[in-house]
Formats: structure tokens, sequence, C-alpha cells
């Protein structure tokens, strides 16, 4: 197999990102301060991490408010980012008022370090992380007086809503997500899709294609880079890290790997993740009888995962093609790719868009059988493992974060200049 390139219909939004409204964001005066928010914990966010590390590599000020995991402190300096921790959080929610009831709490407490911190040290940018949209406007007061905002949409929010809910499209719910949608990216400055299926989507029913721009979960190198394995057991690990919901379609991959584990007697799968079909995923195991054979683990934070992804022989991305996780770009597949450990992956919308045969295996969706057969194939075969490995390693050099890091910088900046004219034009109104 060879590595092909992809249709340029599929690449013309991966260009460098022009600044917004035709600003020139390559020149900076002085190092910015830029604020970011997230729902999420910092040190298991690969996106917020990345980019507020390479900010504060650069000399920028950073401040990071997120949430706080079990005896973390609650305001710590980390790697150049200051990052304050402002509630916990257990990912249990399956009450629609549980969820939304964090939310606002989080909101609330939000708004007023923000306002707080931007009163003691202007910010010239606040970056906001999605989910939920709404966190936006923890950003009023910085954007009143001047400071540019960013939306960053993690996952497209009415569609996340109604996979997790099991909220129908037509719904008066997903209608009011509609509009919020809307109605944030219309306070955002710029908006940020984490695909370009979803920037497709986006233009056409919330923003104007020139207020946005896809930035993919790129793997930051200085996290995602080989070290060589430190396992020599024999036996053949399948891996999944990442969140345990019914659209990712893990206990897919667990039935898939009962109908092969008598052929491959040395395998083991290992899933490591929280969330709210974590039990439900137990009980398979032990209904399987495959207590001795697949391992949930406890989530790791971010800068141990490479070495368990290393360590792994074959990793597993088995979401359900829902209208949601349809169009979600799985955050590991680049990181598999990246560390040189070939893929088992469902044929979505979104991994056929970036992906082909080349440098992944596809199975039909929710087709355990199907994902069976790949297992099967890909376990004795380590030939082909070692192909698509390095077919994949190849691929992924051109969705690497250090080579689209100055696309990044280059918006910030834009927007910051933005942030300083308006601020200029204030002062010297006032002066009048």
């Amino acid at each position: 197999m060879t590595v092909t390139s992809l249709p340029p219909s599929q690449t013309e939004t991966r260009t460098p990102y022009p600044a917004p409204n035709g600003v020139n964001g390559t020149q900076r005066c002085r190092p910015l301060n830029v604020a970011m928010v997230s729902y999420s914990f910092y040190d298991g966010d690969n996106r917020v991490m990345r980019y507020a590390e390479a900010l504060a590599r650069r000399g920028d000020h950073v401040d990071v408010i997120s949430l706080v995991r079990p005896n973390q402190s609650r305001c710590e300096r980390v790697r150049g980012v200051n990052v304050y921790r402002i509630q916990g959080r257990l990912i249990n929610e399956r009450r629609k008022w549980d969820y939304f009831w964090r939310i606002f709490l989080f909101f609330v407490r939000a708004i007023l370090l923000l306002t707080r911190r931007h009163w003691k040290n202007r910010y010239d940018v606040v970056h906001i992380h999605s989910v939920p949209d709404l966190l936006v406007f923890t950003a009023l007061v910085p954007k009143l007086t001047g400071a540019s905002i960013i939306l960053d949409i993690h996952d497209i929010l009415p569609e996340f809503y109604a996979s997790k809910f099991k909220v129908n499209h037509r719904s008066l719910a997903f209608r009011t997500l509609l509009w919020v949608e809307r109605l944030c990216a219309r306070f955002a400055d710029h908006v940020i899709i984490s695909n370009d299926i979803w920037l497709k989507k986006f233009v056409r029913r919330s923003a104007k294609s020139g207020k946005c721009s896809t930035f993919l979960n790129f793997p930051d190198p200085t996290i995602f880079q080989r070290r060589g394995r430190s396992r020599n057991d024999g036996k053949l690990i399948m891996l999944y890290p990442g969140t345990l919901s019914w659209h990712q379609g893990v206990d897919i991959a667990i039935r898939a790997f009962h109908l092969v584990s008598q052929d491959l007697p040395h395998a083991e799968f290992h899933i490591h993740g929280t969330g709210t079909a974590r039990e439900s995923l137990l009980q398979l195991i032990a209904d399987l009888g495959l207590e001795d054979r697949v391992f949930i683990k406890k989530s790791l934070p971010l800068l141990e995962v490479p070495n368990v992804i290393e360590n792994a022989d074959l990793g597993i991305v088995p979401k359900r093609k829902d209208p949601f996780g349809n169009e979600a770009f799985s955050t590991k597949t680049l990181e598999f790719m990246s560390l040189g450990v070939p893929l088992i992956v469902s044929d979505t919308a979104v991994d056929t868009y970036y992906f082909n045969d080349s440098v992944v295996t596809f199975f039909h969706d929710e087709d355990e059988h199907d994902l069976a057969r790949c297992m099967l194939m890909m376990g004795r075969h380590p030939d082909l493992r070692r192909e698509l490995a390095g077919n994949a390693l190849e691929f992924v050099k051109d969705y690497s974060w250090d080579v689209r890091k100055t696309s990044y910088f280059s918006l910030v900046d834009s927007l910051a200049a933005q942030s300083r004219a308006f601020v200029d034009t204030s002062s010297f109104h006032s002066s009048l």
C-alpha cells in the first residue's frame, strides 16, 4: 500500500488562516495577555493545553480557568501557564438538569474570576473552549472593554446534546440550542471549529465563513514523541483511550474482541477512560466472561498517555455513526499515528473524509463481526501492522502542531491587534 494524498476539496481549508477582517497579525509590540476558559480538566485536555503552552513558550502571559480533580491544587503554574481550577466534576450526568446545574455553577465562578483578573491585567484575547457554547459569555466584561473573543467549538453543541440525552433533532431543545449557537457565534470575534465537516455545517447555519477557521486536534510533538517501547511480554495489546459514552462504541469493540478471543489467545483489550457507559461496559465484560482479557482502567493525565499508546500494538476507534459520532473527529486518531501505532477505525463520515485505507483499517459501523475480522487480520499479520504504522507516520507529518501552530499565532496576533486598536481609540476619545 502507498499513502495517497487527500483530494483538493479536502485540503482547501487547511491552508494558513488569514488575519480576521484583513488585520495584519504578524507584528507584536509586546507579549500578549491571554485567558482561556474550559469546562474540562486542564491536565487531560490536549487541545487547551496545546494552545496555552504554545503561547506561554513564545513569551505570552496565559491564564486558564478549568475544572479541578480531587487533591489537585486550585491555583498552579504549569509549564508557564497559570491554571485556576475552580470546580470539580464527576462525568456521570444521566439527567439533563444535573448537567446544566454543574455548568451553571462553573459559568458563575468563571465569569467572576475572569472579570476580576481582567481588571487587574487587561486581557488582549480571551479564548473560550466549548462545550458549552454559552461559556463565551463569561468574557462579557473583557469583550465590552476591548478584548477580542475566540469561541473554540470542540464538539458541536446541538448534536452533542442530542447524542448525550437521546433528544430528537426536531425537538424544541435542539432548535433552542441552534439559536444559542448562532447567538454565541455572533458574540465571538472568531470561531474555531474542530473539523472541516463541522465547519461547513456551522457556516451554513450560524456564521459567515470569513469568521471561522478549522483547527484539528493536532498532536503536540513535545508530548507525543516516540521514546521507544518498554513492553516485551509477547502479548497483543489492543487499546482504546477516551470517553466511555454510547456514541464512542466501546461496547461494539468488546463484543468484537469476544469473537476473536479464542483465535488470539495472547491478546488483551485495554480501555482507559471514564464516562456514563462505564458500568454497563463492566457488566458486558462480566457477561462475556472476559474479566481476565478486557480491562477498564482509569483515565490518564495527558502526559502519561503517550507511553501507554506507544506500548500498544493496535489502536481501536469504534465510534457509532449517530449524528454526532459520525462527524466528531477522535482526538486519539492522530496521536496513535504520531506514535507509530496502527489503527482500526469505524468508517464514519469524518474518518473517511480525512483518511484512507493506506493509513488505517476501516470496519463497517456498528458491525462487531466486521470489526472482529479486522482485529483477527491485524492480530495475525504483524507485517501489515508495521506497514500501516509506517504509512501513518508519513501521513501525520503534515498534521503536527509544529506545522500548524503558526496559523494559530497569526489568528491570536490579529485579534490582539484589533483589541489594541479598540483600546487606543477609546483612550483617544476619553482624552478629548
